[in-house]
């Protein structure tokens, strides 16, 4: 009686390990294919990059590597001299063609007056006369506009709040129009973007609640679901020469889930956490939550 009771005791036992274990291989299978998450996220920020609108040489640098500015703080100057000059030139130009624009009008109104004792022809040429010298006036203006523009310009400031990168140009350095100088990581703009199996987006949705935890951190983030990429790039075609489609001839066996892209709004961020783009972080969306707002902030 006591081995029929060991033999049932040890099937029974055996049973409950294998269901046990059926429902631990089911639970993990459910959640490394299906679930809603991914350890391949990144912080992400928009990174603006600073250049001069016009050339010169820096006389001075008001920052230094890696600091936080604010929107309108000065960065560097450009040698200002050259742009000064060219500002006096152009006041120069119009203040002299403002006294003979006095006398051609004079002189157009004397002969509109004696229109009976001057020919017609020369009553004309004064009128065209006034005409030209205030076309060119209005040039010479154009060109204080423009030089005092270039004045303004080379002062050069912070398009937004942010930090900097971690190469800010250095007093002497010659800077181009146009060339990026250097770059300001804009601090208003972090996000992360969550790359997320195509087997897992049917649990992604719009608005959805998210938990962030950056690789490093204990803490955890929150944020919501504000995009998800519309298409990613097709590796088995290509464009041929003739523009007709390339397609791959070879098929792997083995297929790999593609990645797709899933930006996260950050909904709020602990005042002593320094968030620096490129970081690693693990999401995951929270299904049984209600879902954010529209709009919310981020």
């Amino acid at each position: 009686m006591n081995k029929i009771v060991r033999k049932t005791g040890t099937i029974v036992l055996t049973l409950i390990f294998v269901i046990a274990a059926f429902i631990v291989g089911r639970h993990l299978w459910d959640y490394y294919t299906t679930a809603p998450w991914t350890r391949d996220g990144h912080i992400r920020a928009d990174v603006v990059q600073v250049a001069p609108d016009v050339s010169g040489q820096i006389t001075d640098v008001n920052v230094a590597d890696n600091q936080m500015v604010k929107r309108g703080q000065v960065l560097f100057v450009i040698d200002r001299a050259r742009f000064e000059l060219a500002l006096r030139q152009a006041e120069a130009t119009v203040a002299l063609q403002k006294p003979l624009l006095a006398q051609a009008k004079r002189e157009a109104a004397r002969n509109r007056k004696l229109a009976d004792l001057v020919a017609t022809e020369t009553t004309e040429e004064s009128i065209a006369k006034v005409e030209q010298i205030e076309a060119t006036i209005t040039q010479a203006q154009t060109a204080v506009d423009v030089a005092k523009l270039n004045l303004q310009r080379a002062t050069v400031v912070s398009p937004v709040d942010g930090y900097l990168n971690d190469r800010v140009p250095r007093q002497g350095d010659y800077v181009s129009t146009g060339r990026p100088v250097l770059s300001v990581v804009d601090s208003h703009s972090f996000h992360v973007d969550g790359y997320f199996e195509e087997t897992k987006l049917a649990g992604v949705q719009i608005n959805q609640p998210v938990e962030i935890i950056i690789m490093g951190e204990s803490r955890r983030l929150h944020g919501h679901v504000e995009s998800i990429a519309a298409g990613i790039e097709d590796r088995d075609r290509t464009a041929g020469a003739t523009g007709l489609p390339n397609v791959n001839p070879t098929f792997n066996w083995v297929r790999l889930a593609q990645r797709v892209p899933v930006r996260i709004a950050l909904d709020e961020v602990p005042e002593n956490l320094r968030l620096v783009a490129g970081r690693t972080a693990t999401v995951s969306v929270l299904q049984n939550a209600a879902p954010a707002k529209a709009g919310a902030k981020s």
